[in-house]
């Protein structure tokens, strides 16, 4: 293909696509993401969504249902400006590390009690409800409480949830949903978590 014909086809891709977006029109209000899958990656993504936010100056929220005192490089790099993103790490830890239902349902209860006041608050633009689909996968919580708690939101404001198995429930009322497909992962080499790049 040479220059001129390159140059052709851009402009009947652009003409598509500006006819396209004319069709669509500006969400009226927050939106509802799920993050799921068996492969890597939901937090990351939830996360590079807490950072562009940021960079509109949004007000970002983040409520952990699982992961306990783990420490991760986004935690660490938050706890370090509180100012930027109020954040809630709630969890006890992975299941089968903590082996106690009543704890892990009792942490998940205390967690959705703040990420309610979150949501229906008004004050957050973004807010990230990490790991919730394992709460809801172990049945830690009630998925029709969650999913009216999660469309009762105030209007103002998007939620981002993530972690693998997400609830048909959940599916059904979401705007979007990515599934994050493994293919391949060093782990299956041999490889532990590398920190900066897993965690």
């Amino acid at each position: 293909m040479d220059d001129a014909e390159h140059n052709s086809k851009m402009k009947q891709v652009q003409a598509a696509h500006q006819e396209k977006m004319a069709e669509k029109q500006d969400a009226a209000r927050g939106l509802l993401l799920v993050i799921t899958g068996d492969g890597k990656g939901k937090s990351t993504s939830a996360f590079g969504m807490v950072v562009r936010a940021l960079g509109w100056r949004q007000k970002v929220g983040v409520v952990q249902y699982i992961k306990g005192n783990w420490k991760t490089g986004e935690r660490l790099f938050f706890k370090d400006r509180p100012d930027l993103v109020t954040w809630h790490t709630m969890g006890q830890g992975f299941t089968w590390d903590t082996q106690d239902r009543a704890k892990d349902m009792e942490a998940a209860e205390a967690a959705w009690s703040i990420s309610r006041e979150m949501l229906s608050s008004g004050d957050y633009d973004l807010i990230v409800l990490d790991e919730l689909n394992i709460a809801l996968r172990y049945e830690y919580l009630d998925i029709d409480e969650i999913v009216a708690g999660l469309l009762a939101r105030h209007e103002r404001t998007s939620v981002v949830v993530t972690g693998r198995d997400a609830h048909e429930k959940l599916r059904d009322k979401a705007d979007l949903i990515t599934e994050m497909t493994p293919v391949r992962h060093p782990f299956e080499a041999g490889i532990k978590a590398k920190r900066g790049v897993d965690f």
